[in-house]
Order: C-alpha cells, then structure tokens, then sequence
C-alpha cells in the first residue's frame, strides 16, 4: 500500500474496524478491532495516491466509477466510519492540502452570474423528475424536513417545516408572497391553500417550472399562484412577505450583499422575509470537492459569521434567528433509504453510475450533518423593529391552529371517503 495512504487511515481509524484490500490482493486492517466493520477493496494502485492527497474528491469519484467497491457494508457505513473518528484524530495536513488551495479560490469558484446561475441549476434539476418522486415526499420538498416528535415519518416532517415557516411568516389576509427559488412549487402552493393569498414564486430550473405550473392548475390554484423563469437579481414589485429555502446555498459568497439588498428592495416597509438554508456551526470553509464538482456546482454552505455581515450592510434587521440541528441528517436518512429501494427504477432512468454518485451524495451529506457540524439556519428579517410581535408566542400559537385545521380537514376526508 502507497505508505502515506497506510499513515493516514492507521492515524484516523481508532474505533471500529476498517479493512483494506488493496489491487493486488493484499488486505490491511485499522482500529480496534469492534463494531462497526467496514470492507473495501480499491481496484488499481493508483487510486491509493489519489486518496491519500485528496481523499474528499477521490473517494467519492472512485465510489462512483466503481473503482472503490464495498466488501462489507455500504458506503454510508465507511463514511460515518471516519468521519465519527476525525473528531478525535483530524487529517494531518498534507492530506488537506487540495481543500486549503480551494478554500484560497472558492470566490472563483462561486462566482455566479445570472447565466452561470442557470446553467448549475440545470446541472442538479433539469433531469428526469420521477427520480425526485422516487424519494422525495409527495409535495417534492427537496429541503430539510422539521420533526417536532422524534417519530415523524418524512411526509409528516415536511408538513410540520411548511407550518412552521407560515408561522414565522405571520401572514395575513390579502399579503402577497415572493417564494425564491421555489422549486417545484409545493412551498409556494401550500402557502396559498393556508392562507388564501397571492404567492410568486421563482425559479431557475425548467423542469421545475413546468412541474409547478402543472401543479398549480391541477390542485385548483392557477389563479392565485404563479411561477416564473427569473433570477431574484431580475425581479420587479413589492411583497409584503418574502420566503427562501434552500437556495440561499446557490447565491455564492461574492453575492451575498447583493441577494440581501434585493430582499430589502422587495420586500414592503412592513414586511416580513424568511431565508432557510444549510449553514456551518463552525468557521468558513471550502465546499466539499465532490459535492462542488459533481452535484452542485457554484454552491456553498456559509458560517453564520459570513451571513450577517451581508444582512448588517442591507438595513435589514434580524429578528428572530433559529438552528435545527440534526433535523437535516434525519432527512436525509429518509431519502437514502428511499433511494436505495428504488434503486432499479433510477438504473433503469440514469444508469448505475448514477445511482452510485447520488449514493455517495446523500450518504456524505447524511454524515456531514451527523459528524461536521452543518446545521440549518433559519432567520427572520424586517425592515422594521416593531413589525412583528416581540415574543415568540405567535409563532406556535400559529402553528396549533395550522395543525387543528389539517386535522379538521383529514377527519372531514375520511367522512367523505367513508360515505362514499
């Protein structure tokens, strides 16, 4: 084995059990010899180089090109295998030489104008959308789910994340929404059956749009909602609430004062804005090698510290700012395991390659909120101090009687449904 591939797992692997088979045949093994065990075999002798420089990039495009086969276990279990060991034994530096020269250009690498913007949109969601359905709940909420109660399933968990979003929203009658990047349009049109108010949503993604457009006419709900093919950078009007999830990591680190000057532009005097999106606990950093490279291109997930200095500079004012922690990882798990079992119907769409890259993709993005610190930030923003009320108490009054009334509407549903 390349020797400093052998140093760095014999440094890295404390707990657990990890086995190396290498090209040739020969195995090494790492840890303490207990539970969780985890097998792999790499296919050439060039991969060991690979890996030792660059392990984030090199592991998950051996995984994915099947260099990289797992002998036991799947490759969740070799992620969280050293990731749940790094804490105690970090990387020594020369393995993360290629994430320090990243981190020096990833404004480079972020530099997203309105063309670019469109193009790495289209790299991660102009694809075959059943691949969406396949493990996404029903409303495609491709975003971090909320669980109040350990037990939710995901269909319930995205529900409780729309509920509790209209209640920081604190909309009322006759407000007019902006959802940006609103995705194949199951937050802006849930908004409008709550509330009964005009919502607008934009995107940058094709398929997208047309899904969301089908949508709104088939769930009655053409007239009160629209969606647009437009970047937030293009946008004219005033709303008097504005919501973004999950696209704030598409915006780039050179744009940040820009995205938030635009929310101050549009937004009313009195309104109130709500930016959800994936967030480091910890200092900034680069995005992840493969994740930047070969499911999201231009994207970047910020250190709060990095945030609100853009938001600080717009007049904005932050009122109310909350961290979900470990609610994304339970998330993803879902999707994973849902992926896994379709697994043949998305070979039959994509090819096994495929399958193997989105593997790798939600298992590492799984473990990074398990063992990273990623967490979901969601704030609260005015342009006035005294807009909303000043203790929180609105916000899960609002959602009890969101709750209520979905209750009321299911029993009324299953009446109906026995009648018949």
């Amino acid at each position: 084995m390349f020797k400093p591939l052998h140093i760095l797992l014999d440094r890295i692997v404390r707990r657990g059990s990890l086995t190396v088979q290498t090209a040739d045949g020969a195995a090494f093994s790492y840890g303490d010899g207990r539970e969780p065990r985890v097998a792999i075999k790499l296919m050439d002798r060039r991969l060991e180089r690979q890996i030792a420089l660059n392990p984030n990039l090199a592991v998950g495009e051996a995984f994915t090109d099947g260099r990289l086969v797992m002998n036991e276990g799947r490759i969740y279990d070799l992620i969280a295998l050293v990731l749940a060991n790094t804490g105690a034994s970090p990387m020594p530096r020369w393995a993360l030489t290629a994430d320090s020269l990243r981190f020096l250009t990833r404004r480079m690498a972020q530099f997203n104008p309105i063309s670019r913007s469109r193009r790495n949109v289209a790299h991660h969601y102009d694809i075959d959308g059943h691949i969406y359905d396949l493990f996404l709940d029903p409303e495609r909420q491709y975003s971090c789910a909320y669980y109040p109660d350990a037990d939710c399933d995901l269909d319930e968990a995205q529900r409780a994340k729309i509920r509790h979003i209209a209640a920081k929203l604190a909309i009322e009658e006759n407000h007019r929404i902006l959802d940006i990047g609103s995705g194949w349009g199951g937050l802006a049109l849930n908004l409008a059956a709550m509330t009964g108010c005009e919502v607008q949503g934009i995107t940058l993604s094709t398929e997208q749009l047309a899904h969301a457009r089908t949508w709104a006419q088939k769930r009655g709900l053409g007239e009160r909602v629209q969606f647009d093919l437009v970047d937030y950078r293009q946008l004219e009007g005033r709303f008097d609430r504005i919501v973004s999830v999950g696209m704030f990591e598409h915006v780039g680190v050179n744009h940040y004062s820009r995205f938030f000057e635009r929310v101050g532009e549009l937004l009313d005097e009195h309104g109130v804005a709500l930016i959800h999106f994936i967030g480091r606990a910890d200092q900034p950093a680069a995005t992840n090698a493969f994740i930047a490279r070969h499911i999201f291109p231009g994207g970047y997930i910020p250190a709060l510290s990095e945030v609100l200095p853009a938001i600080e500079r717009s007049g904005l004012i932050v009122t109310d700012i909350e961290v979900l922690r470990l609610h994304y990882a339970k998330t993803l798990r879902h999707w994973r395991e849902r992926f896994i079992a379709s697994w043949d119907e998305v070979k039959r769409i994509q090819g096994e390659r495929f399958c193997r890259m989105w593997e790798f993709y939600l298992a590492g993005s799984e473990c990074a909120f398990r063992y990273q610190n990623l967490v979901v930030f969601q704030i609260q923003l005015t342009r006035r101090i005294d807009t909303l009320p000043i203790v929180r108490d609105y916000m899960h009054a609002s959602e009890a009687q969101s709750r209520a009334r979905e209750g009321e509407h299911q029993i009324a549903q299953t009446a109906r449904l026995a009648g018949e």
